[in-house]
């Protein structure tokens, strides 16, 4: 894992990952941390592997607060950031990673509830600790990003339409973080190798990992991916709010 972050270039600063316990937001939290900010890992159902890697975040000499929350229960959010805001007093940070919708046994709508309905959430709940210059990054793939321009996979429509119903929702926010000093940035990436994403989409869809692959000459890893996610918090924001990761030329802008 390279370090994509001066270390000590985010000492004092106090950055939230949704959904890193593991995959690219335990990558992310974990250059934010190796650059000197505190951070809170945030999980769903994996406090094991949450206790861990904030426990070895530790040893770098920064505060990690794990924290357990349903992004989609309000009551779970406001547990989650009334202890951030006891601990660390506000956020300078803010990255919405945590996604999914593609999980068996799920409601109907629940790709849509976590990927638009929470993400709107998670930002409202996190709203009054995020000061002027702060950041707020939202993490999407090409595939959501591009969906109304460019087709993908059937198994991956439901996931992508509600991921950038999600992008368009936060996107409307922009014009009121601006007038509290808040910038917003969108992260989106081709399929990532190694995530749980791309490992269910290849079961669905034998050989399409591989196909993406060929067609873009390179796909990204998890650490590869959480670099550029972590260069997005603190790089100054593209005039049209959107970082784009590998080879887009197979999108229709």
């Amino acid at each position: 894992m390279t370090q994509p972050l001066a270390a000590g270039s985010l000492a004092g600063k106090r950055a939230l990952v949704t959904g890193s316990s593991r995959g690219i937001g335990a990558d992310t939290v974990s250059y934010f941390a190796n650059a000197g900010a505190d951070v809170v890992v945030n999980f769903r159902n994996k406090a094991p592997r949450a206790e861990k890697l904030a426990a070895q975040l530790r040893e770098l000499g920064v505060r990690a607060l794990v924290q357990g929350a349903d992004l989609t229960d309000n009551d779970s959010l406001a547990a989650m950031f009334a202890e951030v805001k006891q601990e660390f007093g506000g956020l300078d940070i803010l990255v919405l990673n945590a996604s999914g919708g593609m999980e068996s046994g799920m409601a109907e709508d629940y790709a849509l509830k976590l990927n638009r309905d929470a993400q709107l959430a998670v930002l409202d709940a996190a709203l009054p600790l995020l000061g002027e210059g702060s950041r707020v990054v939202f993490v999407t793939s090409h595939q959501a990003h591009f969906i109304h321009t460019t087709p993908t996979m059937p198994e991956y429509e439901p996931v992508a339409l509600s991921k950038r119903a999600g992008e368009d929702a936060l996107r409307e926010r922009i014009p009121a973080l601006a007038e509290r000093g808040i910038e917003f940035v969108v992260v989106s990436g081709d399929m990532i190798e190694g995530t749980v994403t791309a490992t269910l989409l290849e079961r669905a869809n034998p050989g399409a990992i591989e196909e993406r692959r060929e067609s873009a000459g390179k796909l990204y890893n998890v650490s590869e991916f959480a670099a550029e996610v972590a260069l997005a918090a603190v790089e100054p924001v593209p005039a049209d709010n959107t970082r784009l990761i590998g080879d887009t030329s197979g999108f229709n802008s």
